[in-house]
């Protein structure tokens, strides 16, 4: 077998489960949606929705303890370091605990700020509020699963996300219809049936470590964990992909807010082609998630051939996931459209815009893969700095394209989503020419 097919098998080997762990994210949100939205108020679907919104941001901007674990580990790893592997973890587990731990002390005050910006009614933002509060209870759980995953990835087994998800989501599940359907809760009892799913899937993740750990050659040490200045590299990667999340985050709200402004059906529209757009991460985040492993693997190793294969297969795999992306969307897009919505004026509106989306893949693409190669070399500034740049491009372009209405808006969208991919194909061009290469 060639070098180049190998690496290939390689990339499919580990996005695959990702990519199945993915698809069972929605099945969740659909059950979430149908055991409240059959409830006899329609307060307590809009609470769990508000307050499921609330998390989806809130841990998101928490993915940098996921990101970061999983470049540094799969570095350590290519260097053979079995001891900074398990350190890294030992690391990565309290920083996940400790934030986990103030979310639960001061995550009062967060969450009604977030639920003020969210903007709900009186009724169910008080049952939101219920909800959310109760959710803070497994944010040590998530964070510490977040810690687990990224470590598991960081050592090329991206099948122990595939388990902890499915158990996760399907815990979930059963307990949503336990809670709500048997015992006859309401909000309250989605939240319960999620905290308790968490905790379900550290459990199980933790058995996992226990397994793995007695693989591993090296000992925990004191002063790796308890020190410090021992965190300086895990904190510095860290803190610029949060830099990096927050940027991303803003330009999702400003999209949602600007969309907003212009009335409920644009923003039911937009809201459509959005999951359009969360479709095609699913197989484009499965092998950027590749990419991270095995180029910080072989960044760990100095072996930049092997860096260039995996880069390269994990290329062909996500272009061909947005190309077959575009294509679905330019012949079945309206046909998507009318099986998320019923509503005349919302489909005939998202069929106006479906345009924007089926460019979206084949610029996004690079955004998305090489989001993965920077973090398996943790070049994190990098990362940071092109969501930066797209965002001074973005702002601008929406300010001067207003007058064409959601058209203006999904012009600089797709702007920022070109910025972010230009830059990052910039960056990589410099550092393959004068630094990530055999010398």
């Amino acid at each position: 077998m060639s070098s180049s097919a190998s690496a290939q098998r390689r990339v499919w080997s580990l996005a695959w489960p990702i990519i199945l762990s993915n698809i069972t994210v929605p099945l969740l949100g659909l059950v979430d949606t149908a055991v409240v939205g059959h409830l006899p108020d329609s307060r307590y679907l809009a609470a769990v929705t508000l307050g499921a919104t609330l998390f989806g941001f809130l841990y998101w901007g928490f993915g940098f303890l996921r990101m970061g674990t999983t470049g540094l580990t799969s570095q350590a790893a290519g260097r053979g370091d079995d001891e900074g592997v398990r350190n890294l973890l030992g690391q990565s587990m309290l920083l996940a605990l400790g934030i986990g731990l103030v979310l639960i002390l001061a995550g009062g005050p967060l969450v009604e700020f977030g639920l003020w910006l969210l903007d709900g009614s009186a009724e169910a933002t008080a049952l939101a509020s219920e909800y959310a509060r109760i959710r803070l209870w497994s944010a040590p759980a998530v964070l510490a699963n977040y810690a687990i995953l990224g470590w598991f990835l960081g050592q090329q087994n991206s099948r122990v996300t595939l388990i902890i998800l499915v158990l996760t989501n399907a815990v979930n599940i059963l307990l949503d219809l336990f809670f709500v359907v048997g015992l006859g809760m309401t909000s309250d009892g989605v939240a319960w049936a999620t905290v308790i799913a968490d905790y379900s899937a550290l459990t199980v993740g933790l058995w996992l470590v226990s397994r793995q750990l007695r693989r591993l050659g090296g000992h925990f040490r004191r002063e790796r964990l308890l020190r410090l200045d021992a965190y300086a590299e895990l904190f510095q990667v860290n803190a610029n992909l949060f830099v990096r999340t927050l940027g991303l985050l803003f330009a999702m709200a400003f999209f949602t807010a600007q969309g907003a402004a212009q009335g409920d059906t644009i923003l039911a529209a937009n809201a459509v082609l959005l999951q359009f757009i969360m479709l095609t991460s699913y197989g484009l985040d499965g092998f950027a998630h590749a990419a991270e492993a095995l180029t910080g693997h072989a960044v760990g190793r100095g072996r930049w051939r092997e860096f260039a294969q995996a880069v390269r297969g994990a290329a062909r795999f996500s272009l061909l996931t947005a190309s077959a992306a575009a294509l679905a969307f330019a012949l079945g897009g309206h046909w998507l459209i009318a099986l998320l919505t019923g509503l005349p004026d919302v489909r005939a509106n998202a069929g106006e815009y479906l345009p924007w989306v089926v460019a979206m893949p084949l610029i996004a693409v690079w955004s998305y893969l090489l989001d993965g190669v920077f973090i398996g070399a943790t070049a994190i500034r990098e990362m940071r700095n092109s969501i930066f740049i797209g965002l001074a491009v973005y702002l601008p372009v929406w300010w001067l394209t207003q007058p064409l209405g959601n058209h203006g808006l999904w012009l600089a969208f797709t702007v920022f989503t070109t910025t972010r991919s230009a830059v990052l194909i910039a960056y990589y061009r410099h550092y393959r020419r004068w630094h990530w290469r055999d010398t």
